[in-house]
């Protein structure tokens, strides 16, 4: 089961998106893959502080759901929803409801050593930006860049220096 299927007479085929139990998304991959289901579960690189530490560690990329390979037509799949650590699937009516394969693929296309990469940020640190939005027009400068593109930006205001915590879709380029 673990092969990549063809497309074999029109037939569908695709990945069931399963929702996991919460923080279990580890569990319900092994157990799947135990049950010789090809599954997958993106990661993603995040930074968490905890003690005045900060560490990086994995985290799924869409916290409480993972994908499977299934040929719902030729494949038993029930056995999926009372797997460990599964919640249930993501279902159309009785049968499960499947994503493209090109989707997934995408997805590994972005990984690098097993983890999704996030694209770069066109803007860093002490990047002169000019303002959209309510402050339109206005010209900052970037101080800080955080992993969920929100950026900390210092502008003049009412003859005063004032910082400013924006999304990245509220600036452009000077």
């Amino acid at each position: 089961m673990r092969a990549e299927y063809g497309h074999y007479l029109g037939q569908p085929r695709g990945w069931a998106v399963v929702n996991t139990q919460p923080h279990r998304e580890h569990i319900a991959f092994e157990n799947l893959q135990r049950q010789d289901f090809c599954a997958y579960c993106p990661l993603i690189k995040m930074r968490r502080s905890h003690a005045r530490r900060v560490t990086e560690v994995l985290r799924p990329l869409f916290p409480g759901y993972l994908f499977v390979k299934i040929r719902p037509d030729l494949q038993r799949w029930r056995p999926i929803l009372s797997t460990y650590g599964v919640r249930t699937l993501v279902r159309c009516g009785e049968g499960p409801s499947l994503i493209d394969d090109a989707f997934v693929q995408s997805l590994k296309a972005r990984e690098v050593d097993g983890v999704i990469v996030r694209p770069s940020s066109p803007y860093r640190v002490g990047q002169q930006v000019r303002m959209t939005g309510a402050f339109g027009g206005l010209v900052a400068t970037i101080i800080e860049c955080d992993e969920r593109e929100r950026l900390t930006v210092l502008m003049q205001l009412l003859s005063r220096t004032v910082k400013v915590t924006i999304d990245a879709c509220q600036i452009s380029p000077v």
